[in-house]
């Protein structure tokens, strides 16, 4: 049974160590990424992880531990857990970011949340079409609903890269902007329609590496009614920032925080 969706940004500036100076200016957006971190591992001890492959590395192929030294911190993180969950065994490429964001913080949420957490990735090539993350989402759903337990859903995925004009994306850009303004209405609104409607084409001319990571959310949750909420969306450097959980209608109604 899905209990929960977590829906959060592959920064690596989310970690501590690598925010260096920017620590304080990234305070935000780190305290709504750590709060729906918590309250997914209240809801499940079992989390499905959503995100993009780095380049055309296939999903088999990586390591289940990894680290942030390409991003100046030797920092070791894991996707295991004593409950399994691993990517892969043995050689193989290194974690992509968006599995070393998720296995980050799968360490913080067990902390604060006080349970283990049992991590299954599940990584999408970020140029898939929209078709084929919406038929990998339903595939998600139908695993999900046979489930014997509760699971969570953590999507990990970048927005817009021209927000601000010292954005990476090359300055800001009316068009990224207005992009981002949809993106994240329609995460922080559930509305998988949106979603699922967002083209290769606009994403990639404004650097939204997230879509595909988005419509495979969106097809899981396609058949599910979904109540959103906002824990943060800016572009503290030009970059959008989405932090949103989704829960479904029938607990929101009943009262049940999970």
């Amino acid at each position: 049974m899905l209990s929960l969706v977590a829906i959060i940004p592959s920064a690596p500036l989310l970690v501590p160590e690598l925010a260096g100076p920017a620590a304080a200016d990234t305070e935000p957006v780190r305290t709504a990424v750590r709060d729906a971190g918590a309250r997914l591992a209240t809801a499940a001890s079992r989390w499905i992880v959503v995100g993009a492959t780095d380049g055309s590395v296939p999903a088999a192929r990586y390591r289940s531990t990894g680290g942030f030294g390409a991003y100046g911190v030797p920092l070791e993180v894991d996707l295991r857990s004593d409950l399994g969950g691993d990517v892969g065994a043995g050689p193989g490429e290194p974690l992509p970011l968006s599995m070393l964001v998720a296995a980050w913080l799968r360490e913080q949420s067990q902390s604060r949340a006080a349970s283990t957490v049992s991590v299954t990735p599940v990584l999408i090539d970020p140029s898939a079409s929209p078709e084929e993350c919406a038929a990998t989402g339903r595939e998600l759903a139908t695993t999900i609903a046979a489930a014997g337990e509760s699971i969570g859903v953590l999507v990990v995925a970048d927005g817009a890269t021209a927000l601000t004009p010292g954005a990476p994306g090359g300055g800001e850009r009316p068009s990224a902007v207005a992009l981002q303004g949809r993106i994240d209405a329609a995460l922080c609104a559930a509305d998988v329609t949106a979603l699922g409607g967002l083209t290769e084409s606009e994403c990639a001319a404004e650097g939204a590496a997230g879509r595909a990571a988005w419509q495979v959310l969106a097809g899981l949750c396609a058949a599910t009614d979904m109540v959103g909420e906002s824990l943060y969306a800016d572009a503290p450097f030009g970059v959008g920032y989405t932090v949103a959980v989704w829960t479904p209608a029938r607990q929101h109604l009943a009262g049940d925080p999970a």
